[in-house]
């Protein structure tokens, strides 16, 4: 079987992988190459490139000067896709959400034959919809309904994002795959150490989405009561300089710290150096970075909205909160009173992850699904 990924901004061979949707995209490609299938991930970039990488798969990158959000797709990308995957059996995964590129490709691909599946990697939940709702909703009727609607399935990281489309009158199939992770990717936990417990959010630093604002008002509050340390990394998505207003206003300049990403070294490796991830998001896809904690031997604390909270809560290395002051303050205050019990909840989401959640097996059982697709 042909599996095409689409990803639009994904990296040519040679550059690193910026992000958790590239990263996702990565990670399922190398999967489904390790399970048999012919793999192929598909993006748009300067120049027109072809490259076999280690994992397994193949890079084609097309060359497309139009500006990024925009309906334009790479012409040659039409006729490759069409070519490849026509003489089948095959599709092709299209990864975004409202994304110009990803309606346009996805009418391409209809009009070749070719079927597709959509992967928005975020829940279409009312909190998504809470920002920017001028943009959004004409959008939603305009275009992304359609792109949903048209798809062979919709493929979600967690069956609960199942009752938000169904809630907006999309009723195409839906598949559940969840994140994964590679086994070579763990370090060796380093045991926690005596001082101020070291917290840490990784990702973007995108206020609303991932609930940093909400992060910083209930870490002050804890932060009066118990001695801790706050390290916030990532890329700047433009609320970098209000959200060191708010730790300075707050009084806890001294005890966060704000830093950019480090795309030399791997998420598990920096995440090693911490003891405790917080993931407090108002609405979240799966949130990869709490799969990289758990490898690393974290403790976690997640928004009960992410996909990975379920992960988290099953294997017993953390705790699953309302995205909320009150609700991360009280979940910091809990895992802080058990903080001679991280070790072991470390070694245990450390285990799960691995046992539960490699590529290989996450991947084999979405190209099942595939191949009933297409019969």
């Amino acid at each position: 079987m042909r599996v095409a990924l689409y990803l639009k901004h994904f990296p040519p061979a040679g550059t690193p992988l910026i992000g958790g949707t590239a990263s996702a995209v990565d990670g399922l490609a190398a999967g489904l190459a390790q399970n048999g299938a012919e793999t192929l991930v598909l993006c748009e970039g300067a120049a027109r490139s072809s490259t076999p990488v280690r994992r397994g798969y193949r890079i084609e990158c097309f060359r497309n000067a139009t500006r990024y959000a925009s309906f334009s797709v790479a012409p040659e990308l039409h006729r490759y896709a069409a070519e490849q995957l026509r003489s089948g059996p095959g599709l092709c995964l299209v990864n975004g959400m409202f994304h110009p590129a990803c309606f346009a490709l996805g009418r391409a691909l209809r009009r070749h034959g070719v079927p597709y599946v959509a992967i928005p990697h975020d829940p279409y939940d009312r909190w998504m919809f809470r920002r920017n709702p001028h943009l959004k909703w004409p959008y939603w009727f305009l275009f992304e309904r359609r792109h949903l609607s048209e798809a062979r399935a919709i493929q979600v990281l967690d069956r609960r994002h199942e009752q938000a489309l169904r809630r907006l009158g999309i009723d195409t199939p839906v598949i559940e795959t969840p994140n994964g992770v590679s086994s070579d990717a763990a370090p060796r936990r380093r045991a926690a150490g005596a001082g101020a417990p070291r917290i840490v959010f990784l990702g973007r630093l995108d206020a609303y989405n991932k609930g940093l604002d909400l992060l910083l008002e209930a870490f002050a509050r804890v932060a009066a009561r118990a001695d801790a340390r706050l390290t916030v990394r990532g890329p700047d998505w433009g609320d970098r300089a209000r959200l060191e207003r708010q730790a300075a206003a707050l009084s806890i300049a001294r005890k966060v710290e704000f830093l950019g990403p480090d795309f030399k070294r791997s998420p598990v490796d920096i995440l090693a150096e911490h003891e405790l991830l917080c993931l407090p998001s108002r609405f979240e896809g799966f949130g990869l970075a709490a799969l990289e904690a758990m490898l690393a031997g974290c403790v976690l604390l997640v928004s009960e909205r992410a996909g990975a909270a379920r992960h988290v809560v099953a294997s017993a290395c953390g705790i699953a909160v309302e995205p909320s002051v009150a609700g991360v303050e009280a979940g910091l205050l809990a895992l802080l009173q058990r903080r001679a019990c991280w070790p072991e909840m470390g070694r245990r989401g450390r285990r799960y992850a691995l046992e539960r959640l490699q590529w290989k097996s996450v991947a084999a059982q979405a190209l099942e699904s595939y191949r009933g697709l297409l019969h």
